[in-house]
């Protein structure tokens, strides 16, 4: 086990869901494609959409401010705003500036980090890293995305998988021996291919001729990145767990990204965890990359499935490719 001389904890969470629910039957009036092979080969049922002029920072910034008030902490006390995102409200400023600025963390610095489906949990070890330095006290970490806005409705593939929703807690000093205790972060850059949007940056700058083609808009082999999944959830969890000291046999909860069900179900076969020990909220919310950690989290905790010296493990896969996990002993 980690043995710092300080322990970073989370003080408090909040999530935000916008209101438009759309469901597997609307979809069918979109593309070819059915109720029952949707909830079949990913368990989703429904996922809420956020209206065309709500931006990401607008849901991050609620969710901001349900943890602040969970925290029982002002917005001024925050040193640093993470926004881990990849549907930023626009290339610049950051999303974690515009946040910043909305809830008036007068006193904070602010970015975003871009990781994908797994940035919640970068995000969360790069706060805590900045709060064991020393250099700051109190840091807000979001996880928010509107993954609505850069999917192409006319693939079925894709469109039926996200949903727009943000997450937030806000990390500190805690009792020694609790809060985060390790981490695993990795990536693979080669597989960047299998999951991406190719424009809109540096390398296919927007043309008429990239919106024509639909290079805007997210891009995926579902295949290829399922046996990703499916290989890395588990052994991220596994790295996180020997490094905290624990074993798979004490770990109490499981909160993974929402992806697919089948992806979920595998990871907790391998940890030898009955699914009544992992938090799934897919089916109501679809996949919300990095928002989908941080909203299962602060559900999990309201619903009570997390107690006080609970070992949980959070763990997440995404674009990059990426992947992240971390153990805590929930401090709350």
């Amino acid at each position: 086990m980690e043995n710092n001389k300080k322990s970073v904890g989370i003080l408090g969470t909040g999530s935000y869901i916008p209101p438009k629910i759309m469901t597997n039957e609307d979809i069918e009036k979109i593309v070819d494609t059915t109720n029952e092979w949707i909830i079949t080969r990913t368990g989703i049922k429904t996922r809420y959409i956020a209206d065309f002029e709500v931006a990401t920072s607008d849901l991050a910034t609620e969710a901001a401010l349900r943890a602040l008030k969970d925290a029982n902490i002002k917005a001024e006390e925050i040193d640093l705003v993470i926004v881990a995102t990849i549907t930023p409200d626009m290339a610049f400023p950051s999303t974690a500036c515009i946040v910043q600025n909305n809830i008036n963390a007068i006193n904070a610095s602010a970015f975003d980090l871009g990781a994908g489906c797994s940035g919640f949990v970068y995000a969360l070890t790069v706060g805590k890293q900045f709060i064991l330095s020393g250099m700051y006290k109190r840091v807000l970490i979001i996880g928010a995305d509107e993954l609505s806005k850069v999917v192409d409705w006319s693939d079925r593939n894709t469109c039926i998988l996200f949903g727009d929703g943000a997450g937030a807690v806000v990390i500190g000093i805690t009792e020694e021996g609790k809060g985060i205790l390790s981490e695993s972060l990795g990536s693979d850059g080669e597989g960047g291919k299998f999951l991406n949007i190719p424009a809109g940056g540096s390398r296919m700058p927007t043309t008429l001729e990239t919106v024509q083609g639909k290079y805007h808009y997210i891009k995926m082999d579902g295949s290829e990145v399922f046996k990703f999944a499916v290989r890395i959830m588990s052994k991220s969890c596994l790295e996180s767990i020997e490094k905290s000291g624990y074993s798979i046999d004490q770990i109490d909860y499981l909160v993974p990204h929402q992806a697919n069900i089948r992806i979920i179900e595998s990871a907790a076969k391998k940890l030898k965890l009955t699914m009544d020990k992992v938090h799934v909220n897919l089916e109501k919310y679809g996949n919300m990359s990095a928002a989908s950690i941080p909203v299962s989290l602060d559900e999990a905790v309201k619903q009570g499935k997390i107690k006080k010296d609970d070992i949980i493990v959070m763990v997440g896969f995404g674009a990059g490719l990426t992947w992240g996990s971390c153990v805590m002993k929930w401090n709350k």
